[in-house]
């Protein structure tokens, strides 16, 4: 069996950090830890991913937790975000004067939208006080008394004239309201209602007559009227119109030729001015005095009508130094995409474009917006609305729920955001691939994949990445600085948490807070600096702190409530080994497995499978217990073989082919009636041409294993078999290592059920591919049993 067992010097690659980097002096300590370590491909990906100027070529950051994507993807960027010249440009919302419900944006060089908000402030003050003055003035007045006194001669004239005919046909004309009457006049005076019936039906006629001819003359006269007193109205607009234009062009003017070359800005000028034009006498119009307005409860609120002429500053970007770099931590859809505000009156809601508001992706517009996924799904709107917004390279400012209006509610419906940023969202693997496979938008509209790996290679130029790693943390947070032993340590729990001899984990959280914990321990015992020891204990410190549902385990196990044999030798009965994950804690715990055969011709059985608590990956494991026990045992006649296998004291669900060996060497042990040594736990699964292949966690199942016997007593028998693949994966703590080279525990490594049967029994598995099988042997006792069976079966059937 000792040729099988694993040398004490591949038990765990212990870090000389002088042997491992070389000796180096004070002056050539290793380079200052400067960004994330071991990921050189998610590195080459996101400078790709930042250099890409082209529609699509957004970011998905994806890797797990601990590996710093988040903290690698902020300082990079904020790099890329220091490197670009462009300056991102300010961005105002103005009123649409042609169709005051779609505000018009445009943009300006960072800083001038203040300014132009400034100036369109200053037009707006300086026109209410000189267009009132203008309007004040006597030439005005001079011009609109002249309009009035000839309107009026006119209208003078017109009622002499029509006054003068109704005389000169006998009548008088005198105004009853709303209108004039004409009334018969005999000798001077209005005719009596007697005198005219005495008059003769000739003479009433020709009164009547006459009258009519006078009230037609009368409507002509008033048309006529009407329409010199819209001939006057209109000469007053003009006249109003062309004051008002005097003041208004040379101060619009002026403002246009500071915005010489902003095209939307002097479009929107000129149709300022016509607007003021048109509207001067809202710059004639008091202001109400608050003593004189009525308060009444359901009074409407007045609107400003001033607010046409504002400015609304919706992004300013005046104290960029560079282009943006926005980490919406909270990214729900309103602080994403902004929103349209409205003020509520009594009984009524209203908006304008003023109380328009931006959002994160506003904000980042010209440079970069980091977005973590899990946040933005828990929004059942920004995902899509997101893809929409990058699709059309156009952000909309829209309220959630207005496109679900069963009655569409009027509002105003501002005009896009015109959008050039690169967006990057930091993603796990799984909701990645999740959305990959579900979604076609994120292939098209994210082409770049940055993908953090768990772990790195431990080479001479990684280690030296971790020992500035340490003395960055260290300098940072003003930590107790470590020396080259506890370096090593740290290194080593590095390979440890990665899993494999020959890689370091790139999880820096953990190794982050070991740092801190060892640090802490050596002030605690007034150290100046950190040594070994110091970092071993803050390791096993941790392990206490979270190893309560182990140890409870371990407990049962020694009381025996949980049956695990440790002693002598069993037919039919193993241990397995398993890993338990409490959340951030890995342990591993044995099971016994036992396996029961008898004649028939179901094959194996597995009972967790038949209850239903077995995994698929469990499943198949035993499955292929039967293709080696065919192809082993059956090649001339049918094993006529049931194999009960189940997993003692196991009441939970069961995953994972780690145990499908162990559940092979019980069935051949009880078909052999060969006993097992029960001091030797085994992990690995086994394909069906009996090679052993590789499992996790190999290094958590054996200090389970160690725990349990440590409990129960060494004798010198007990140990650990293994796949020899696993070997690199080995980084067992200190106290195993002391008992292998003890004599107390021993680690094998074996190849094939072969020469797992050889180290479990003693015995040779007796495998000869010439002759069959060799006499006495554990292979020669199974096929004897299966024969037995076999005739047994056939037997039964005649």
């Amino acid at each position: 069996m000792q040729k099988y067992a694993v040398p004490i010097e591949r038990l765990k690659k212990v870090c000389s950090v002088d042997l491992e980097l070389g000796e180096y002096s004070e002056a050539e300590k290793p380079e200052a830890y400067k960004g994330v370590i071991g990921q050189e491909r998610a590195v080459l990906a996101m400078e790709f991913g930042l250099g890409m100027d082209a529609p699509g070529y957004n970011i998905f950051v994806v890797g797990p937790h601990g590996t710093g994507k988040s903290t690698y993807t902020e300082a990079i960027v904020m790099q890329a975000s220091e490197r670009m010249k462009k300056l991102p440009r300010d961005w105002c919302y103005i009123h649409n004067f042609k169709n005051e419900d779609r505000p018009k944006i445009v943009d300006f060089p960072a800083g001038k939208g203040k300014i132009f908000q400034k100036d369109m402030q200053d037009l707006v003050e300086d026109l209410k006080e000189q267009v009132a003055k203008a309007f004040e003035d006597g030439e005005y007045e001079g011009k609109r008394d002249r309009i009035i006194m000839t309107l009026q001669e006119k209208l003078d004239r017109q009622y002499q004239e029509i006054k003068k005919e109704a005389k000169s046909e006998g009548f008088e004309m005198k105004p009853v309201p709303p209108r004039f009457v004409f009334i018969p006049v005999k000798d001077g005076m209005q005719m009596p209602p007697d005198v005219f019936e005495r008059l003769s039906q000739e003479e009433k006629k020709s009164l009547d007559e006459k009258g009519r001819r006078l009230a037609r003359s009368l409507d002509d006269t008033l048309k006529e009227s009407q329409r010199l007193e819209d001939g006057a109205k209109e000469e007053m607009r003009i006249l109003e119109e062309s004051i008002t234009f005097q003041v208004v062009k040379p101060r619009v003017e002026l403002l246009k030729s500071r915005y010489s070359g902003f095209t939307k800005i002097e479009d929107y000028l000129n149709e300022l001015m016509k607007d003021v034009v048109e509207h001067h006498k809202i710059f004639l119009a008091k202001a109400p005095q608050e003593e004189n307005r009525e308060a009444s409860p359901f009074m409407q609120e007045e609107k400003d009508p001033f607010i046409r002429y504002q400015v609304n500053v919706f992004v300013n970007n005046r104290s960029c130094v560079s282009a943006p770099v926005v980490l919406e931590p909270n990214p729900n859809y309103y602080n994403l995409f902004g929103k349209l505000e409205y003020k509520s009156h009594m009984l009524s809601m209203n908006t304008d474009f003023t109380m328009l508001r931006p959002g994160a992706i506003h904000h980042a517009n010209g440079g970069f917006l980091i977005l973590q996924i899990r946040d933005i799904l828990q929004d059942p709107y920004a995902w899509e609305t997101l893809k929409k917004a990058v699709k059309h390279r156009k952000a909309v400012v829209e309220n959630i729920g207005e496109q679900y209006r069963l009655v569409p509610a009027g509002t105003i419906r501002p005009e896009p955001m015109p959008l050039d940023l690169k967006i990057i969202i930091i993603s796990d693997p799984e909701i990645y691939y999740m959305l990959y496979s579900l979604d076609d938008d994120l292939q098209r509209l994210f082409k770049v994949r940055v993908d953090f790996d768990v772990d790195m290679p431990r080479t001479r130029e990684n280690l030296r990445q971790y020992v500035s790693f340490v003395d960055a943390m260290c300098e940072k947070d003003n930590l107790l600085p470590f020396t080259k032993p506890a370096i090593g340590k740290v290194i080593e729990f590095g390979s440890r948490i990665a899993g494999d001899q020959n890689k370091l984990s790139t999880r820096f959280n953990k190794v982050t807070e070991v740092i801190y914990e060892s640090s802490a321990v050596a002030s605690q015992e007034e150290a100046g600096e950190v040594e070994e020891d110091h970092v071993k204990k803050a390791i096993e410190e941790r392990k206490e702190r979270e190893d309560r549902l182990e140890e409870r385990i371990r407990e049962q196990i020694t009381k025996g409530n949980i049956l695990i044999h440790t002693e002598g030798m069993e037919v039919g009965q193993i241990n397995g080994l398993s890993v338990l994950d409490t959340g951030g804690y890995m342990f591993g715990i044995p099971t016994r497995i036992t396996a029961r055969t008898y004649a028939g011709d179901e094959g194996v059985i597995n009972i967790e499978r038949e209850t239903k608590m077995s995994g698929s990956s469990h499943t198949k494991g035993v499955l292929t217990l039967s293709g080696y026990l065919g192809g082993t045992f059956a090649q001339e006649k049918p094993l006529g073989l049931t194999a009960q296998v189940t997993f003692e004291q196991s009441y939970g669900g069961i995953d994972g082919d780690s145990a499908s060996s162990a559940e092979l060497y019980a069935i051949l042990s009880s078909l052999s009636d060969v006993p097992i040594r029960q001091g030797i736990a085994v992990t690995g699964s086994v394909d069906q041409r009996g090679e052993i292949q590789p499992i996790g966690g190999v290094t958590e199942k054996i200090e389970g294993f160690f725990d349990v016997c440590r409990e129960k007593g060494f004798d010198g028998s007990h140990g650990v078999m293994i796949p020899v693949q696993n070997v690199d994966n080995l980084m067992l703590k200190d106290e195993i290592i002391v008992a292998v080279k003890e004599g107390l525990f021993h680690i094998y490594a074996i190849k094939s059920i072969d020469e797992g049967i050889e180290v479990l029994t003693g015995r040779s598995s007796g495998r000869n591919t010439d002759k069959g099988f060799v006499e006495g042997s554990v292979f020669d006792l199974a096929h004897k049993k299966l024969r037995r069976f076999s005739e047994a079966i056939h037997a039964m059937k005649r």
